[in-house]
C-alpha cells in the first residue's frame, strides 16, 4: 500500500493510462474491489483507494460530508494524474464520485457508478410512521444519558447496523452522509455516467439509479438479474466487468 496525505492506496496494472481510480462502500476498503479489477489490469493504470477512516487510510480532521470527501479525492487526483480520470464507485463512492464530477469536471473523465447511494430512500407511509415515531423515542431517551442511561445500550436498540458498528466520529459522518439529497447536484454533471444496479438491492434501490439518471443526460443505466447491493461485486462482477471494459474502451477510443 502506498499512501499521500492520509489517502492509502493500492496501484494495478502495466499501462501508465487510462488511471481508473475506484472508490468504496461505506465500511468496506480497497480489498472490495480486487476481483473485479484484477481482469481489467491489462487495459488501465487502476488505484484503488481506502477513503479516510476507513481500511487503512486515518480519519479525517473533522465531520465530514460527501462533499468534504471528494474535495479531499480532488487534491489527491491532481497529485496522481494530469489528465482526467475514470472514477469508478460503490454505494458511498458513488456519493463521492457525483460530488466529485459536480464539482471538479476537469478531473473527472467519466463516471462507472454500481449500486450508487445519494437519495434518501422512499418508505412505504406505514414504515415511513414507524421510523419517525423510533426517531422521536431515541431523542427522548437520549437525554437521560446524563442521569445514568448507558449510551451504548441505546445504540444497541435504536442504531443501523453501520451505525453501531462505527466509533462516534464516524457515526457523525454516517448521520451526515445519508441524509444528503444529491439530486441537487445531479444536473451539474456533464461527463458519460454509466449506473449499475442489481434489481433486487435494497440497500440502494434501482429507483435511485433511475431518479438520478433522469437527472444526467449523458448518463445510461444496467440493471442486473438476480443481483443485490454486495453481490455485484461478487457472483456479479463478471457482468460488472464486461460493462465496465466497455465504458473505459468507449472513453479511450
Amino acid at each position: 500500500m502506498q499512501e499521500h496525505n492520509g489517502v492509502k492506496f493500492l496501484e494495478k496494472g502495466s499501462k501508465d493510462s487510462p488511471l481508473v481510480v475506484w472508490g468504496h462502500g461505506w465500511g468496506q476498503s480497497h480489498s472490495a474491489f480486487l476481483d473485479l479489477c484484477a481482469p481489467l489490469e491489462n487495459s488501465a493504470k487502476h488505484i484503488i483507494v481506502d477513503f479516510p477512516a476507513f481500511g487503512q487510510s486515518p480519519m479525517p480532521p473533522e465531520v465530514w460530508g460527501t462533499r468534504e470527501y471528494a474535495d479531499h479525492m480532488a487534491a489527491f487526483i491532481r497529485a496522481q494524474s494530469d489528465k482526467p480520470v475514470i472514477w469508478v464507485g460503490h454505494s458511498f463512492g458513488c456519493r463521492v464520485g457525483l460530488q466529485l464530477a459536480a464539482h471538479y469536471p476537469e478531473l473527472i473523465k467519466g463516471l462507472f457508478l454500481i449500486a450508487g447511494a445519494g437519495i434518501p430512500k422512499q418508505l412505504p407511509l406505514h414504515k415511513s410512521v414507524y421510523f419517525k415515531l423510533r426517531i422521536a423515542l431515541y431523542k427522548s431517551l437520549k437525554k437521560l444519558i446524563p442521569f445514568g442511561l448507558p449510551e451504548e445500550w441505546l445504540i444497541s436498540k435504536f442504531g443501523s447496523a453501520d451505525y453501531k458498528n462505527a466509533d462516534p466520529i464516524l457515526r457523525q459522518i454516517l448521520v451526515r452522509v445519508v441524509n444528503e439529497d444529491l439530486r441537487t447536484i445531479a444536473p451539474l454533471i456533464t461527463c458519460p455516467v454509466h449506473f449499475v444496479y442489481g434489481e433486487n438491492d435494497t440497500e440502494a434501490p434501482p429507483k435511485i439509479g433511475q431518479a438520478l439518471s433522469g437527472l444526467i443526460p449523458t448518463s445510461k443505466l444496467s440493471l442486473l438479474k438476480g443481483q443485490d447491493h454486495y453481490s455485484v461485486l461478487g457472483t456479479g462482477r463478471h457482468q460488472v466487468t464486461a460493462l465496465l471494459k466497455t465504458f473505459i474502451d468507449t472513453l479511450t477510443a
